[in-house]
Order: C-alpha cells, then structure tokens, then sequence
C-alpha cells in the first residue's frame, strides 16, 4: 500500500503528459483527414508548387504563399534574433539591478499584448512610414517582418536570459582570471555554453512568427502573388486560413485542411533542424 502511494504521484504525471500527446495527436489525425483527400485529387507536387490559387476555379496552388510565410518570417528573424540576444547580453552582463527591473517587466509585458494591437500599431504607423520613405503600397513583407520581430523578442529575450543567468559563475571566473576581456567571455564562454538554451529561444520565436495571424492580416496586403521584393504585399499560409475559413465549404475547406497539413510538415522539419544543430554541437 505504501509502495502504490508513493508510485501514485508518478502515474498522475505521467498521465497528464499522455493526455497532452493525445490531443496533440488528435489535431494532427484530424486535420490529415481532412486535408489530405485534396492533396491526393490535386497531386502533391501541383498542390505545393502551383502558383494559381482560385479554389472557385478549382485552382489550389499554395507556391506563394510558402514564399510568403518563409520570406516574413526569415524577415523577421533577421531583424529580430540580434536584437533580442543582445537585449538578453545586456540584462545579464551589462544593467544595473535599476535598469533591469524596469526593462525586464517592460519586455515581459510585450507578450502580453494582443496581437491586434500590434496590427493596429503596424498599419497606421509602420505601412505610412514605409510607403512614404521606401515606396510600394506600404503593406508588405517589410512590414510583417517589423511586425513579427517585434512580437518574437518576448520569447527570445526571456529563453536567452535565463540560459544565461543558469550558466555557473565558474564559468565567466575562469576566462576572467585567464585575462580575457569581459566581450570575450562573453563571446567565447558564455554564449557557447548557453547555445541550446538560445537556440530553443529562437525555435520557439520563430515558431511564434509562423504560426501569427491576426497581425499579418493586417499589415501584409494578402495579394496570392510571389513577391518580387520586400516592399510587395504578399499572404502567408496561416493568413490564408485566416480569411478564408470562414465561408469555405466542400473542396475549398480541404484545401485549407491542407494549407495546415504543409504548415505542420514545415514547423517539425524547423524543429528537428534545431535538434539536429544541437546534438550536433552538443556531441
């Protein structure tokens, strides 16, 4: 009895995680069954590489919108990963307790914010700035990267930080006693060693970008069309089954299944990259 006591917070846990993998399973079943009947009446590659999206013509071609989606999202991590690792250098190494307590709280509350307000903010100050200084329309990939940078720097930031704050102190001792400088520490020791805690941080905020809607909606333009340069409107898979969901039905809904399946497939192959590049590193 006493055995079956203390074996009985084990089973609670363990049946707690099975039941978050079931429901992760029962998303991914349903929405295989419904998108696949379109991929395989529309053929894979016709599906994922063409470039007409007219579903009332029974065109379902989602090429562009794969452009989009990696174009914004690439956009908006080269914007925003420099910035957020340096913000995460920053509050660990460089701010005084006055600074940090103001700025850490500050970030944190930028993952409270919902995303329309962020899209609201994009569209009448960002789309102004750049149609008036850059040209274009003004909604565009340029726009939805500024966006989602902004909106990713939260998770990065709070990942990175606390990478770095669990590092032992032993480690930045030893460099500093070895003569070197407090940037080479930095940048030899410390964020070496933090390396899989920042990369989990930059899956995470790049996951986040995918997966935003509301916000690109917003700012983006939507235009199913392979954007010629930053400063073109474009739409991204999850902003297409945004819009169209709601007055979807019979083959129109499946291709939209579908869109999710591709998003899926694409958010697992960045998850196992990132495995990979830390085993690797970590090996």
């Amino acid at each position: 009895m006493k055995n079956f006591r203390e074996k009985l917070p084990g089973f609670g846990f363990l049946l707690i995680a099975c039941s978050t993998l079931s429901v992760l399973a029962l998303i991914t079943i349903f929405i295989f069954i419904e998108g696949v009947p379109i991929i395989a009446r529309v053929g894979i590659f016709d599906f994922i590489f063409g470039m007409k999206w007219a579903p009332s013509q029974g065109a379902f071609g989602i090429f562009p919108m794969i452009v989009g989606t990696i174009t914004v999202t690439l956009g908006a991590a080269i914007i925003g990963i420099p910035i957020a690792i340096c913000c995460s250098i920053f509050l660990t190494e460089f701010a005084p307790p006055a600074v940090s307590n103001v700025v850490r709280p500050a970030i944190q509350l930028l993952a409270g914010i919902p995303s329309v307000v962020y899209g609201f903010w994009g569209l009448v100050f960002v789309v102004p700035l750049i149609r008036n200084y850059l040209g274009g329309p003004g909604l565009s990939i340029l726009a939805g990267s500024i966006i989602l940078a902004i909106m990713i720097l939260p998770t990065i930031i709070s990942i990175s930080e606390v990478s770095l704050l669990a590092l032992p102190r032993l480690y930045k001792e030893g460099a500093l006693s070895l003569g070197a400088t407090q940037w080479q520490t930095i940048r030899a020791v410390l964020l070496p060693a933090a390396k899989s805690g920042i990369v989990a941080a930059v899956i995470l905020g790049i996951g986040r970008a995918i997966g935003e809607t509301m916000a690109v909606i917003m700012v983006l333009g939507n235009a199913v069309a392979l954007p010629q340069s930053i400063l073109d409107p474009a739409r991204t898979l999850t902003t297409n089954i945004g819009i169209e969901m709601g007055y979807a039905s019979g083959e129109h809904q499946q291709a939209l299944f579908a869109t999710g399946i591709v998003l899926l497939v694409i958010i697992m192959i960045l998850n196992s990259i990132a495995q990979f590049v830390v085993r690797r590193r970590n090996g």
